[in-house]
């Protein structure tokens, strides 16, 4: 693929679009982004906050710790510390920065004022709606789609700012172009410079949140059980390292991660395992950014189809183009990679995503080993054929099949999960 293609600036703005810095799980930060939003519209303090969710957001915000809160947990909180401290501009760093005296004031915040939280009946997996109350003054606001697609500005009735909730990822590049074959060739043609700034810092910031998760306790410690388990070797320790990464990120670690398909924890599960084994193999640093761009474009072309919120756990997707990256930093071809998808999706679909946790460190653990498992198959000249289950022929194929199981499919069971969860 040449540089000047147009379908290889297409490529390069999809990454750069998607490879973003977020603290935290990106679903209680958006709340948080949201609601530092609504205070600069309202222009002070709220006096009383209003979070209406849909359940997918609920769902992704109920059980992880917001990050810089002092270990507080929920959409209220998410909330109520973008209010107090949020900086609106920083998006999905919006709460980077909070202070301890800021800390100390969201405590003092939720004990003295109203934050309600309500199910929001939406048609989008991703709806969430914050409208804020002082002084006899309001401000609304609404995300819809994706995390900062603000869609809706509202101050004291007066609408500022409407759009077409309806339109996907509306202002980002149509993820519909991608395929297996021409992300390949992208990955082996792209002009390094041009990505060498984008993927370097998601080197940098999702290596760091992983070797935290090692050095101290987070969650359920599922990085750190695998490597006491099962030792130092390359396969056990690159998804030791992932799961480890998310353990910190679920549990408040206070580092950036670099996003995919707007998770935190894809972000971490197409990156750092492939990292690990490209540095193990020795391949130099031209290699391992070719298979990086690999991993993660494989992956948003696998999400574009699921959506970026439902019942279908992202490792699983994210998985499969980490091993597929792996495959690639071995030698592997077009037909290998393939293969590889292929296997490994035939092997983990219909892990069910039950919100962020702990949990979510095992099954990106379990995702990247069956991920494994698949090339291994491929290398002993087995494979998942044509009619087995949801494998259909050709891996674009059975991707579109994928996104049929996450998106429609499990809708139903999106919704019972929710039900658990709440208790309803």
């Amino acid at each position: 693929m040449k540089r000047d293609d147009k379908k290889y600036q297409q490529y390069l703005q999809i990454l750069h679009e998607e490879l973003i810095p977020a603290m935290g799980c990106t679903e209680p930060i958006a709340i948080a982004y949201g609601a530092a939003r609504a205070r600069k519209l309202l222009g002070t303090e709220p006096e009383r906050i209003v979070v209406d969710a849909s359940g997918n957001l609920i769902k992704n915000v109920k059980s992880v710790v917001v990050p810089n809160t002092g270990g507080l947990k929920g959409i209220e909180v998410a909330a109520a510390v973008g209010a107090v401290a949020g900086k609106a501009d920083k998006e999905l760093e919006v709460i980077a920065s909070v202070t301890e005296e800021e800390q100390k004031a969201l405590k003092n915040y939720l004990e003295g004022h109203e934050v309600v939280v309500n199910y929001l009946e939406s048609d989008f997996p991703f709806d969430l709606v914050i409208t804020m109350e002082a002084a006899g003054h309001t401000s609304k606001i609404r995300i819809a789609q994706y995390h900062t697609n603000i869609v809706l500005e509202e101050k004291d009735g007066e609408v500022l700012l409407s759009k077409d909730a309806k339109v996907e990822e509306e202002g980002l590049m149509d993820r519909s172009i991608l395929n297996v074959k021409e992300i390949l060739e992208f990955a082996e043609t792209v002009v390094l410079d041009d990505v060498r700034e984008v993927i370097g810092r998601q080197i940098e910031y999702n290596m760091a949140i992983a070797e935290e998760g090692l050095k101290n306790s987070y969650g359920a410690n599922v990085g750190s059980v695998l490597l006491s388990l099962y030792g130092i070797g390359i396969k056990n320790r690159a998804k030791a390292k992932a799961a480890a990464g998310s353990d910190a990120r679920m549990s408040g670690c206070e580092l950036p991660v670099i996003i995919n398909s707007g998770s935190g924890n894809q972000g971490i599960t197409v990156s750092v395992p492939v990292v690990e084994y490209a540095r193990e193999l020795d391949v130099g640093e031209d290699k391992m950014y070719r298979a990086l761009v690999l991993s993660n474009l494989l992956a948003i072309h696998q999400k574009t189809r699921i959506g970026r919120l439902s019942a279908y756990c992202g490792a699983v997707s994210a998985g499969s183009a980490c091993g597929a990256a792996i495959c690639y930093l071995f030698g592997g071809d077009y037909d290998a990679i393939a293969h590889c998808l292929v296997n490994s999706l035939a092997i983990t679909s219909g892990i069910i995503c039950d919100g962020a946790k702990a949990s979510c460190a095992a099954k990106i653990a379990f995702s990247i080993e069956s991920a494994m498992v698949a090339y291994e198959m491929y290398k002993c000249g087995n494979e998942f054929l044509d009619g087995e289950g949801i494998v259909s022929k050709g891996v674009e194929n059975t991707i579109i099949n994928v996104g049929r199981l996450g998106k429609d499919g499990m809708r139903e069971t999106d919704k019972e999960i929710l039900k658990i969860m709440t208790g309803c």
